[in-house]
């Protein structure tokens, strides 16, 4: 029997500002990539969202971005590799000490938006990144694209990578996502992302936006928590997979 994590981006109210349903979303999920302030959430959210993830037995991962609250971290910086490293350490070691006071534990690390499309492309970030996780605690998953510089930098530096797909993204030729800024980026319909998902899980492969058939490895499938449609999209993932015989779980949270 196949299984698969299914990872969500959680935590990403800000102040009086509330987005997504955490509570609701993590009754469906394997594992949730908690916004450690940078480009979204703050240091009450990131309180409450890791107790909710500990009553409910969800891992629990970073979600580091760069700071970017007003274009929640979607917004590509020019940021230099060195100051990368710093935020990305910054952030795991705030929700460390976070974590750490409900005696539950950071298992893995997923860069947010613009700092996870510029490390899946750009040499030198996708280093800084997997620097900063192997020098916090070498025993943090990654989490990256396929074939990715950021999966290429994890590896070389002997760091765990899990190779991450996306149920409600569109995917290009190369492999990528397809950028925010084109309007066929999103997938709205929640059956149609249920089958991208297993397609990509039981045969490894995803069509793209001009019909191609790229080849992809699905360790753990990502939902992003802060559409309106959320909740929908994991109760038809989680509903779909068990019927195609696929287990949600994952592999590295010791549970």
């Amino acid at each position: 029997m196949t299984k698969v994590d299914l990872n969500c981006d959680l935590g990403e109210s800000y102040g009086i500002f509330k987005l997504g349903n955490d509570e609701e979303v993590l009754q469906y999920v394997s594992s949730a990539n908690v916004a450690c302030g940078f480009h979204a959430g703050d240091h009450n959210v990131m309180n409450h969202t890791v107790q909710l993830a500990k009553k409910y037995g969800v891992s629990i991962g970073a979600h580091p971005g760069f700071l970017d609250l007003h274009g929640f971290g979607r917004r590509e910086m020019n940021v230099p590799p060195n100051e990368i490293f710093n935020l990305v350490v910054y952030q795991i070691g705030a929700l460390q000490a976070v974590a750490s006071i409900h005696n539950v534990s950071v298992n893995h690390v997923k860069p947010h938006g613009a700092l996870y499309n510029l490390a899946a492309k750009n040499k030198e970030v996708a280093e800084a990144v997997a620097e900063a996780v192997k020098q916090v605690n070498p025993n943090l998953v990654l989490f990256a694209l396929p074939n990715s510089q950021l999966m290429k930098a994890g590896k070389d530096r002997g760091v765990k990578v899990a190779s991450e797909v996306f149920a409600d993204r569109t995917y290009q030729p190369d492999g990528t996502l397809t950028p925010r800024t084109m309007p066929n980026a999103m997938i709205h319909d929640s059956e149609e992302a249920a089958m991208q998902v297993i397609k990509m899980v039981t045969e490894g492969k995803v069509t793209a936006v001009n019909g191609e058939q790229v080849a992809v490895e699905a360790n753990t499938i990502c939902v992003h928590g802060d559409g309106p449609k959320a909740l929908q999209f994991v109760m038809q993932l989680k509903q779909t997979l068990e019927e195609h015989n696929v287990i949600i779980e994952n592999n590295w949270s010791g549970a």
